[in-house]
């Protein structure tokens, strides 16, 4: 199901400006939530995120058409992601944003089938570096191409996920999500600084791990640290905690695993409340 100025489309077919920035030029942002029982895990989390990296690209994109197309899409939704993409919208050609109408706001709910806290992940370090120094580090937006090639490369090697360091070599981020590593009670991730991505599953943890006894923090972390935590996991709003195995051909520790299990029953027991709904 698709959303486009205020109308429901059935299928991905809907009047569209090919000189849409979003499509040239990748000039926009996105959000993606997860939905169960037509209601949205952590929605303002999300809706404030969305929100932030309009500002960040001068994107002047009306909150009340947004929040009127995850309204007209969420309660159509049991199990489904759902997905809002901004746009800066059309314009003349160049990269400086002349001529432009309006943004263009779009959204998809799309039927979730894997299952949640799924297989541990075997994790490749990407030889692409994340750019900490671009504010797009920090923004969902449209170009992705990053973690298209490092996750091809990862699946070349017989991984599933990728892991990107920075343009300083401390760990940044994976391609879909943020990066826990737990040593004893210190539960770590990097800092946005240090390239990663402002993620709301990471939000949750960072505000409620605490509750668990664990000192919660975010700090600069080198390869070699995260390759020798007691456990690590990926977080992202749609497989949520994903424990990682190796790293290459180092194994992952799991002297943690209890922990990272309280947290995995922490964040049910938040979506049963917010959405009515059990996962497992």
């Amino acid at each position: 199901m698709y959303w486009l100025d205020g109308v429901l489309y059935p299928q991905s077919r809907a009047p569209f400006d090919l000189g849409d920035r979003g499509l040239t030029l990748g000039d926009g942002v996105f959000d993606t939530a997860l939905v169960l029982n037509g209601r949205v895990f952590l929605e303002e989390a999300h809706l404030a995120r969305l929100l932030n990296a309009l500002r960040e690209l001068d994107i002047a994109a009306d909150e009340t058409s947004i929040r009127q197309c995850i309204g007209a899409l969420a309660p159509r939704g049991d199990r489904h992601v759902l997905r809002v993409t901004v746009t800066r919208g059309a314009g003349l050609r160049g990269l400086v944003p002349a001529g432009v109408q309006k943004p263009v706001i779009f959204g998809a709910l799309s039927p979730f089938t894997p299952g949640f806290f799924g297989p541990p992940l075997a994790i490749d370090v990407a030889e692409i570096r994340r750019n900490e120094t671009s504010p797009t580090s920090r923004l969902k937006t449209l170009s992705y191409l990053d973690a298209i090639l490092a996750m091809r490369a990862a699946a070349a090697r017989g991984c599933n996920e990728a892991l990107f360091l920075n343009g300083a070599g401390r760990v940044a981020c994976a391609s879909i999500g943020n990066l826990f590593a737990l040593h004893g009670d210190e539960l770590a991730t990097p800092p946005l600084a240090d390239g990663a991505l402002p993620g709301i599953i990471r939000g949750f943890l960072l505000e409620r791990a605490p509750a668990l006894g664990l000192d919660c923090r975010e700090r600069a972390l080198t390869l070699e640290e995260f390759c020798s935590a007691d456990a690590a996991f990926m977080t992202n709003s749609l497989r949520l905690i994903a424990p990682i195995e190796r790293i290459g051909a180092v194994a992952i520790g799991w002297k943690g695993a209890k922990i990272v299990e309280a947290l995995q029953e922490l964040l049910r027991r938040a979506i049963a409340a917010e959405c009515g709904a059990e996962v497992r």
